[in-house]
């Protein structure tokens, strides 16, 4: 089988493994596969894999202006060229992210021409991205959340879906995509062995001395909802041997402001907490070394490698959980006793007035952007953030978060206040073991692409079709839009 598979970019990152793990899988199944990216790959595809650059493909703001009609003749050019004829099929990440607003244009022209299309969305602009939503909104459609449905989510036998966990699939599901046309896909998860332990770690520790210390270490991009307030607060209340350190700084010039804003803080409040580890000369597999745990903070994820990796790791995993993300894990049998789904903190330690005041706003600004009623969704989203007198930090804005912290650095005995009041102990030696007998076994990179293989048999078996119906984009956002899930570190 020929398959072309597209994406944006190939910078380092969750798509771009998972579009390597998918090139692997492939090619030793003796298939023959070319990437489109709108991007040179910052680091080697799998041998035997063809890259072609489109930059026509690239973020809106990395590109010149392209009708989807160019791109769409674009990419069927590039991919003849490599493949030496047309594709028997196209797998194409995060299409309706709105990144490339003329990507959705391009795909529905291909699938027209009958070409068929398996769609992976890794992340929605309906979910807590309003802004790109919007564009999506008023530059495809004229507003219309109809016209717009048509365009990211059209129904045709020849289009297919696949979703990176149950959530996904119950919302495309509800939406109208068909069973026979939605596919679950997890993601493969391999990092190789294991990192040497032991008394050799110390020597890669991120600061000398630390060889009695204990390093808390967040393996993330810091960007906004990966909610590096939290690590904060844990560092704040840090006993004397422990460290903790966050790997990267994020690339986006709209996030650095924020980040920049918890460096400040840390560095005034002399927190035992470094940032952008990862970019000193350590290499990544010695500061996991290095670490007594690995932690996550994170309030949105997609598939969740986080809540993965570290067991292949050789380290366990304590913070906060996302029940809605971990659910197909545990049912996979991976036990993560270590994290807690709220971390609670007494209302009356904050400015009630204007916390509630900027959920109201947030769910005001995401209404609009969105193309909904507001009706009773600030309401809603206070009562589920608020319980007995406590509030989930997670769900906090910059400014709550930054007043927490302040107070339990200055008095440490409000630590008994917290639901909980510290992180969970490491992992058993037993649980460690299990957890990864069952990762190995669950997500390998051949299940992986055997699971890959049938569904593109069941796409490129697909009878192609002239008429086209679309998914109830309204329905996706009623799921993804409710108020339970309003974040305001999202918003």
């Amino acid at each position: 089988m020929r398959i072309c598979i597209v994406h944006y970019h190939l910078q380092t990152g969750g798509v771009t493994r998972v579009i390597q793990h998918a090139c692997a899988a492939l090619l030793a199944r003796g298939e023959r596969v070319v990437v489109l990216s709108g991007e040179p790959p910052q680091s080697p595809l799998p041998p035997g894999a063809e890259i072609a650059v489109l930059p026509q493909l690239a973020y809106d703001e990395r590109r010149a202006p392209e009708t989807p009609d160019r791109l769409a003749a674009a990419m069927e050019a590039a991919a003849a060229e490599k493949l030496k004829c047309p594709p028997d099929l196209w797998h194409v990440h995060n299409h309706s992210l709105g990144k490339n607003t003329a990507l959705p244009g391009a795909l529905l022209r291909l699938a027209r021409n009958g070409h068929r299309l398996l769609l992976q969305p890794h992340d929605f602009a309906e979910d807590g991205r309003p802004a790109l939503y919007a564009r999506l909104r008023q530059q495809l459609a004229d507003g219309d959340i109809g016209r717009l449905s048509a365009l990211l989510y059209p129904l045709a036998p020849q289009v297919h879906y696949a979703t990176l966990n149950r959530r996904d699939h119950e919302f495309l599901a509800a939406a109208g995509v068909t069973a026979t046309q939605l596919h679950p896909l997890p993601n493969a998860v391999s990092v190789g062995d294991p990192p040497a332990d032991g008394s050799s770690a110390a020597a890669h520790a991120p600061r000398r001395g630390m060889a009695r210390e204990r390093l808390w270490l967040y393996p993330t991009r810091a960007i906004r909802r990966k909610n590096l307030g939290e690590l904060l607060l844990w560092a704040a209340l840090a006993g004397s041997q422990d460290r903790f350190a966050a790997t990267q700084a994020p690339q986006n010039p709209q996030e650095r402001p924020i980040y920049q804003r918890w460096v400040a803080l840390a560095g005034e409040l002399d927190l035992p907490v470094r940032f952008a580890v990862g970019a000193d000369d350590l290499d990544f597999r010695s500061l996991i070394a290095g670490s007594h745990a690995l932690v996550t903070t994170s309030v949105a994820e997609g598939f969740g490698l986080a809540f993965l990796e570290p067991w292949l790791l050789g380290r366990p995993l304590v913070g906060r959980d996302l029940p809605e993300i971990t659910a197909d894990f545990i049912d996979a049998g991976v036990r993560l006793p270590g994290l807690y789904t709220r971390l609670e903190v007494p209302l009356a330690w904050l400015d009630t007035a204007r916390l509630h005041a900027a959920f109201t706003t947030a769910a005001e600004r995401r209404a609009a952007a969105y193309g909904r009623p507001t009706a009773d969704s600030a309401e809603r989203a206070w009562q589920s953030v608020v319980r007995d007198a406590h509030i989930d930090f997670g769900r906090l804005d910059e400014p709550a978060q930054e007043q927490v912290i302040r107070r339990l650095r200055a008095e440490q005995t409000a630590r008994s206040e917290l639901r909980p009041q510290a992180l969970a102990s490491p992992a058993t030696p037993a649980l460690m073991a299990a957890n990864r007998a069952v990762i190995a076994n669950e997500y390998s990179v051949a299940g992986f692409g055997a699971r890959l293989a049938a569904i593109y048999a069941e796409v490129a078996a697909a009878t192609a079709s002239a008429t086209f119906a679309r998914a109830r984009g309204e329905a996706l956002l009623d799921r993804f839009l409710a108020p339970e899930r309003l974040c305001l570190l999202r918003s």
